[in-house]
């Protein structure tokens, strides 16, 4: 294993439960309801994009969907403001990964401008050698794009790599670019079909280490 890639919300930061409340909040405006269950089945892991096109066709919102991604953006910078939390074991992972001379990406499918004011809110932007953004790709997850991308800006071979995802839109985008994925699940489980697709399921990034730490082992043993 040479590099690991990252995913950003859900995984890397708390930000997924910020989105389904702003998406929640967008469709009560219009009398709508919506579950969180529906956020992480069919929203989570996804571009901002491909889900406000998705609600306001769904729910035949009386607003254009830039109206509605000028809205969630606005509100999502308030939350942003006070303070979007690190998922636990961040910096740990990140700390053991530099010092073991991984190399490192982040494949997220949010914008440039989002993503670098969470990282370098909490000051851990130059862990990354590489970032994949979703305006960067034409095919968002659950298609292999980003993370495609993320091995080629990276010059390293898919099958080299690790990906942790928290979503089951990452683990298919993973699984059908053939890099192999750690699921770390965030606001849901994956369901039996993803589970089949990961090299495992782990509570936290924590647990990334042990897992590292045994497949040097193993190397050093052959």
């Amino acid at each position: 294993m040479e590099a690991v890639i990252f995913d950003l919300d859900g995984l890397l930061i708390d930000s997924e439960v910020i989105s389904y409340q702003l998406y929640q909040e967008l469709l009560n405006k219009y009398g709508h309801s919506f579950t969180i269950e529906n956020y992480a089945q069919n929203y989570s892991g996804k571009t901002e994009l491909g889900n406000m096109e998705s609600l306001v066709d769904l729910y035949q919102l009386p607003i254009s969907v830039q109206e509605g991604l000028d809205y969630t953006l606005s509100r999502e910078k308030e939350y942003f403001i006070k303070g979007v939390s690190l998922k636990p074991g961040v910096r740990e992972l990140l700390d053991y990964l530099k010092n073991n001379k991984y190399k490192i990406a982040l494949a997220s499918s949010s914008t440039k401008d989002r993503a670098m004011f969470a990282l370098v809110q909490h000051g851990i932007d130059g862990y990354f050698d590489e970032m994949v953004f979703g305006t960067e790709v034409e095919k968002g997850k659950p298609n292999p794009d980003i993370f495609l991308k993320a091995c080629k800006k990276l010059k390293v071979d898919p099958e080299k790599c690790l990906v942790l995802e928290d979503s089951e839109a990452g683990i298919q985008a993973s699984y059908t670019a053939r890099i192999p994925v750690i699921c770390i699940p965030d606001m849901k489980k994956p369901t039996i079909k993803y589970q089949g697709m990961t090299e495992m399921i782990l509570p936290s990034l924590l647990e990334v280490i042990f897992y590292l730490e045994k497949g040097t082992a193993r190397e050093t043993e052959n």
